[in-house]
């Protein structure tokens, strides 16, 4: 397994340990919450070879992969960040590092044209906050500034 671009070799971790605790008590990593712990509201989203996995209901042991955490996802989740906060994305924030990484594979792999199925795209990750228009824009907004800068129209 590889955590963030280091490699790690979970030896003697226990067979029932949930990736979310080894992150977060065994490396470290507390920027991955727990809120649910059931699978059913994506706070603890992380990407495991570049795909969107509930961190609490996934077994460490079981992972055999290139594993990113809100800590680790950069270029892409500090432009995300940036709009995030512009257009009003979070109140609690409880939610956020979820929306983030999920928001960043999504970005990744492009997102959806219409609104609706870039709402179903991140309609595993529950926030009861904001709503959900907030995360759209700055989502759109993030694609928009990636988008120029890796066209170099930003400099």
């Amino acid at each position: 397994m590889k955590i963030n671009g280091t490699h790690d070799d979970p030896v003697g971790i226990r067979a029932d340990t949930r990736l979310l605790d080894y992150l977060r008590d065994q490396q470290g990593l507390r920027g991955t919450k727990e809120a649910c712990g059931r699978g059913e509201c994506g706070a603890c989203t992380v990407l495991i070879d570049g795909r969107p996995v509930l961190s609490c209901i996934t077994l460490a042991v079981r992972v055999d992969g290139d594993v990113e955490t809100i800590e680790g996802v950069t270029a892409e989740s500090a432009e995300l960040r940036r709009q995030f906060a512009e257009h009003g994305a979070f109140q609690c924030g409880f939610c956020t590092p979820g929306q983030i990484v999920r928001g960043v594979a999504l970005l990744r792999q492009g997102l959806p044209a219409d609104d609706n199925a870039l709402r179903a795209a991140i309609s595993g990750n529950v926030c009861r906050c904001t709503g959900y228009s907030g995360i759209v824009s700055a989502l759109r907004a993030a694609e928009e500034n990636i988008a120029m800068a890796d066209s170099g129209e930003n400099s």
